[in-house]
């Protein structure tokens, strides 16, 4: 055998050696380590300690890292072998990850079978379906948006789209390109519905245009894998206060398999893009946790690291109790780790304790440097000797906070569930309350509820629901504790972005309540943003903010985002089925919800513009 000492860098290595029993790296990143025995390397760049297809014996939980290697010793069997190694970075084993390992296997054993049957193609065509399906349902989005330089697309597909990015935000050569999933997109059409940008000299051509999909296909599948292996922007330089800006982050929700245009799905996916990484999500029966946990499948995922919402379902008459129980499980976890740090002060340094157990967390910059924080002390713990030291690295994790969201409809919400939600609501912890208002039951055949709004026909409702939906966001304010807003995407993104991290920034309960369209309405979901554009201009929707903070500040809490109404309520009640097919079966009694409806608009933004105004100076006589 031939030896050398030439560096070899950038192998994937991974092996069950590389975590001890309690958890912790073996391997020093940066160090030098002689391994014990040889190293084999497969030179297609994957380290298995036996056969490949052996490899999932072990995968669960394991650490991927990128090595160097040297002291190489040729070997046969299309592998090397080589006697130190050090570790450049180490990541957690994602699913990704395990799909190119069995891929990597299938191929192997292919190349065997070849030998002996050359002229049988079969298994090689079975093995590059597979090979699609695996890799197509691990996409991000059926749209996604990144940004790149110049000479990140010079190996791009010719039929790959981008352009210069106009926006002074990002440096000079930077190039945006917005993709589409082409074997995962369900045709809905809000995207081309939702685009802004018309072709000067045909108005009816736009940046996005639907088209058949059949000599897209191959192309687009080519632009899609192309964009993918680019890399994310750094989420550091991205505002995320910003509709363009917060467009970039990741999201962490993924080919939900809910309705086509489905109004509830981008409330939930802006949440990851801007929280995903530290989410613990408690959801309530309902569409959202029908397609939010379709097992074995799930829309969730996580970034790179490895990090992701933790997510599980309750029921409809105990999840915000479900949800706080995370609440109160995650402030004790971490109230337990605060205190062994400081116990091991002596071990640990007084700095970084202090720097761990008061750290601001509020924002993402603060849970940035926390994470950092926690990794030097993990680091410190593997040379420590205290009894309690392998208690704190079991634990240390815990020292960063995390956000807590309880996701669930308007039936879990205004009805079977209010009365959980409202002892919540009552109390002073963290936690973050989203509600995807379809203002019917959407997920068991389009019951009436009590956010159905008056002159809504659905069951138990033939003939049209005769009182008015009830007020959430008023009844939540009254309490004076809770941060409340409702939001309509649709009608203002900015006012919805502004919503979530305020809510998500906000130390005590919150509530967002999220219009959400659906099929239940009656009408094409392609129109989903038109309508709640109108919903709001008609004032069926109004925008409002409710921030306890600004009242500590001597300031109104009540901001309405939301002009005053521009448009009757009949226009908006006529456009959607739920609401015109009573005036074909009781046409009496719909000209009186009309009337009814037109008059609580009315009185409910007239209410909202009052509390808007608390403070401000009286003018006239």
């Amino acid at each position: 055998m031939k030896s050398t000492d030439k560096v070899k860098t950038r192998y994937k290595f991974l092996c069950a050696g590389l975590k001890s029993e309690n958890g912790l790296a073996k391997w020093c990143k940066g160090i030098w380590q002689h391994c014990e025995g040889k190293l084999d390397m497969c030179r297609v760049g994957f380290h298995c300690s036996k056969q490949p297809y052996d490899a999932f014996n072990y995968v669960q939980g394991e650490i991927l890292a990128l090595v160097e290697v040297k002291g190489k010793s040729i070997k046969e069997d299309n592998k090397e072998c080589w006697s130190d190694m050090r570790v450049v970075k180490a990541y957690k084993w994602t699913k990704k990850d395990s799909l190119k390992l069995a891929i990597f296997s299938a191929e192997l054993c292919l190349k065997n079978f070849e030998e002996f049957y050359p002229d049988d193609e079969r298994p090689r065509q079975a093995i590059e379906a597979v090979k699609k399906v695996l890799f197509h349902n691990t996409k991000k989005n059926q749209v996604h948006a990144v940004h790149a330089t110049a000479d990140a697309a010079a190996d791009a597909p010719v039929t790959f789209k981008h352009v210069p990015a106009k926006s002074k935000d990002y440096p000079a050569g930077t190039q945006i390109s917005y993709q589409v999933a082409p074997e995962d997109c369900t045709g809905c059409g809000d995207c081309v519905e939702a685009c802004p940008i018309h072709d000067k000299s045909n108005v009816s051509h736009k940046a996005l245009n639907m088209a058949d999909v059949s000599p897209l296909r191959a192309p687009e599948r080519d632009n899609l894998d192309f964009f993918l292996a680019l890399p994310e922007f750094d989420r550091d330089a991205v505002k995320h206060t910003t509709i363009p800006g917060s467009a970039l982050l990741d999201p962490l929700f993924e080919f939900s398999g809910a309705c086509a245009g489905c109004g509830e799905t981008p409330y939930i996916r802006l949440a990851t893009q801007l929280f995903g990484d530290r989410m613990l999500i408690a959801n309530a029966t309902g569409c959202s946790s029908i397609y939010g946990g379709n097992l074995p499948t799930t829309p969730y995922t996580t970034h790179a690291d490895g990090r992701g919402p933790a997510w599980s379902n309750s029921l409809f008459e105990d999840n915000a109790e479900f949800g706080l129980g995370m609440r109160l499980a995650t402030d004790q976890l971490m109230a337990h780790a605060q205190n062994l740090v400081k116990e091991l002060a002596g071990e640990i340094g007084g700095d970084l304790v202090d720097a761990l157990a008061n750290a601001e967390q509020r924002e993402e910059a603060g849970i940035r440097a926390q994470r950092q924080r926690v990794a030097i002390l993990l680091e410190k713990l593997q040379n420590s000797a205290h009894p309690r030291s392998h208690e704190l690295a079991s634990l240390a994790e815990w020292l960063i906070r995390r956000s807590v969201w309880i996701i669930g409809g308007d039936g879990w919400a205004y009805d079977i569930g209010y009365g959980g939600l409202d002892h919540v609501l009552t109390l002073p912890w963290d936690v973050n309350i989203l509600v995807l208002d379809t203002e019917v039951y959407s997920n068991t055949g389009g019951q009436t509820s009590k956010a159905t709004p008056i002159g809504a026909v659905a069951k138990f409702s033939a003939g049209g629901k005769a009182t008015a939906k009830k007020d959430l966001v008023k009844l939540a304010a009254d309490y004076g504790h809770v941060y409340v807003a409702s939001v309509a995407y649709g009608a203002k993104d900015t006012q919805t972005l502004r919503a979530f991290i305020e809510a998500e920034s906000y130390l005590g309960p919150s509530l967002i309540v999220a219009y959400s369209p659906c099929i239940a309405h009656g009408y094409d979901l392609q129109y989903n943003g038109r309508q709640q554009e109108a919903a709001v201009k008609s004032g069926h929707w109004p925008l409002i903010r409710f921030d306890p903070r600004l009242e500590a500040s001597a300031g109104n809490p009540w901001k309405l985002d939301s002009a005053a109404p521009t448009q009757p309520i009949r226009e908006f009640m006529e456009s959607e089925t739920r609401f015109a097919m009573l005036s074909r079966s009781h046409p009496e009694a719909a000209e009186h919800f009309m009337a009814e409806a037109q008059s609580i608009a009315d009185r409910r933004y007239q209410s909202y513009l009052a509390l808007a105004r608390q403070g401000e100076p009286k003018t006239g006589s």
